[in-house]
């Protein structure tokens, strides 16, 4: 066996989601051939690609059918994640990709899917920050156990950079940990878009593959100021399946699809999809109706990233501090793997596909 063997049969192994061979998307790396053993390296485009056995075993089976059927072949994984960002990275320079988490109206989950969103690309070996924009019911706090807590300063010069706090193996922030909680934040609209542009500019993110945000529910002032300061890789849309939270997120679909604004929408999550109880797990009871979400991704041809059941351990993970990314219920636990896995895979497809990510510009 010879190098050029392996890069001619490897040449015939797509990347699933891209469309195109490992080697075009120069994706192999340190080949070593000894006797009939063979190792070599694939470079992913996120490390919670979903798709690493699937790679794995048709590599392994275009070496021992084209080039040597008593091969030994190692498939050695790295990654890289994949970024398309394209505006000079004045601001958060060390995030690869910039994820809003949107929902037309409060009480469907939000904060819950993107905690444990962020939580399960981190478990898949990304590097994962987590901002809290929900500017007037911030809930990370009580999410990730830290209500009460303060997160560090340092001085830079004469400016003051927050660091985030850390937990569960990601960073996060919220306006939750710097006022106290029994205070109301009655701010008007520039205000609280001044918090968010501090949160961007003056926390200390550092090196992230992803950077989740979740953001206050509707549309309004804080999301057009996201948008016009960082440059936002895509949106995700959280509904439950019924059809009066349907309604409003359609109007977030609707927003980022402006001509002004064109933000992708990465995929859409139906959050409380059907219950079911502990001690009846084959059972699925649709309390809020049945793919309405499902049914929404179709009408506007976006993806439908998961379809997250109404359990009871999610609900006291998070009430007690313990997200359910970090608990027992290894169940409900693999439905936000795939999650985080789906999304991971439509993140790459974006950046591979579509136009880099830039400010939106607009006069509103």
């Amino acid at each position: 066996m010879t190098e050029a063997d392996i890069v001619r049969a490897l040449s015939n192994v797509q990347e699933p989601d891209l469309g195109k061979d490992l080697i075009t998307l120069n994706m192999v790396k340190d080949i070593v051939i000894s006797g009939n053993d063979v190792s070599f390296t694939v470079v992913l485009t996120t490390p919670a690609c979903p798709l690493k056995d699937m790679i794995r075993n048709a590599c392994v089976n275009a070496v021992q059918l084209l080039v040597n059927k008593s091969a030994n072949v190692n498939v050695k994984f790295t990654a890289n994640t994949s970024s398309n960002r394209k505006d000079g990275k004045a601001l958060l320079p060390g995030v690869k990709n910039i994820i809003v988490i949107v929902s037309g109206k409060g009480g469907v989950g939000k904060s819950t899917i993107a905690a444990n969103l962020a939580l399960a690309l981190s478990q898949g070996g990304a590097s994962v920050g987590l901002m809290d924009a929900d500017i007037y019911g911030p809930s990370v706090p009580i999410m990730f156990g830290v209500r009460g807590e303060r997160p560090l300063m340092r001085q830079e010069g004469s400016r003051g950079v927050i660091i985030p706090m850390e937990k569960f193996g990601i960073k996060f922030m919220s306006i939750g940990l710097l006022v106290d909680e029994k205070q109301a934040i009655v701010w008007r609209g520039p205000m609280a878009s001044s918090a968010i542009r501090q949160f961007v500019g003056d926390v200390d993110w550092g090196e992230l593959d992803y950077l989740i945000i979740d953001m206050p529910p509707g549309t309004g002032d804080i999301h057009l100021t996201l948008v016009q300061t960082v440059p936002v890789t895509g949106a995700i849309i959280v509904t439950t399946p019924q059809p009066v939270a349907l309604a409003d997120a359609r109007k977030a679909v609707a927003m980022f699809g402006q001509a002004q604004i064109k933000v992708p929408i990465i995929g859409l999550v139906e959050n409380m999809s059907y219950f079911t109880p502990a001690e009846l797990p084959g059972n699925k009871y649709y309390i809020f109706g049945k793919n309405g979400g499902k049914n929404m991704a179709d009408e506007y041809d976006i993806p439908l990233l998961a379809q997250i059941p109404f359990v009871q351990s999610i609900r006291e993970g998070g009430d007690i501090g313990v997200p359910i990314m970090v608990g027992d219920d290894k169940i409900t636990q693999k439905e936000f793997v795939d999650f985080a896995g789906q999304v991971a895979r439509s993140i790459a497809m974006r950046n591979a596909n579509l136009e880099p990510t830039k400010i939106v510009e607009i006069a509103v």
